[in-house]
């Protein structure tokens, strides 16, 4: 029912991770075209991620593989990190904090900073709150540049393809307030980030991902990698970490 309080069971966030949502048909989830009204029949079911879908079709103003990206990268960190503040960085939209307090709603508010964000931003957040009352008051959007974001020690902050050298930014930002931190990078810059002299072994994007890793664990910080489909994007890989 149309603004009820949805309690997330929890299957949305533990089912297998192999098996990602399948609109019916041929529907490429990559594809950066709009979801619109037109969509709505993709996404008959009552799971969560179909109700998600529905709104986002409805609003009309986020590309399809924004959808996936987040619903994927939300579930996989909040296997990990739950409660706490989310910020989400470079976040566009912020589909990918909402969706990260449906899923947990232990999370007191989201802010969703980027350096210019998008008009219809406030479109979306408007109908993902009108299905989902609990949200109105709880997101909150905010224009400034990553290193500037004060963050907290309890926050979760998450970003989702911060180009090249902003997914180190967010890191970093990170790091010194000791808050966990996902990123799934993309953009790498081979020619200024840091591959360690791998590049023999391993392409260069991946070998700035690993000295990522690396740099974390070498602070003591306890590392977990995973990807999310490749059929939603080569820029697959996800980072999440937090203080040991």
């Amino acid at each position: 029912m149309r603004g009820e309080v949805m309690r997330t069971s929890q299957a949305d966030i533990i089912a297998p991770l192999i098996v990602s949502p399948q609109p019916a048909g041929t529907f490429a989830r990559s594809s950066k075209s709009r979801l619109t009204s037109r969509d709505f029949d993709r996404f008959p079911d009552n799971t969560l991620f179909h109700r998600i879908a529905r709104v986002v079709c409805g609003a009309g103003c986020l590309p399809r593989k924004e959808l996936f990206e987040a619903w994927e990268v939300a579930r996989r960190i909040r296997r990990r990190f739950r409660g706490g503040r989310v910020v989400d960085l470079c976040g566009g939209h912020g589909v990918l904090g909402q969706i990260m307090l449906l899923l947990d709603d232990s999370t007191p508010d989201v802010l969703i900073v980027d350096r210019a964000l998008p008009r219809s931003a406030s479109t979306l957040a408007r109908a993902l709150a009108s299905e989902w009352p609990r949200l109105a008051g709880r997101v909150s959007f905010d224009e400034m540049p990553v290193e500037t974001v004060g963050l907290r020690e309890s926050d979760v902050v998450a970003s989702i393809h911060a180009c090249g050298e902003l997914t180190d930014q967010v890191i970093d930002l990170a790091v010194r307030s000791r808050a966990r931190v996902a990123v799934m990078p993309c953009c790498h810059q081979l020619h200024a980030a840091q591959t360690g002299r791998l590049t023999g072994w391993l392409d260069g994007p991946l070998a700035i991902d690993v000295i990522r890793a690396t740099k974390l664990r070498a602070l003591g910080w306890e590392v977990w990698t995973q990807t999310i489909p490749v059929g939603i994007t080569p820029h697959n890989r996800l980072l999440l970490a937090k203080p040991a």
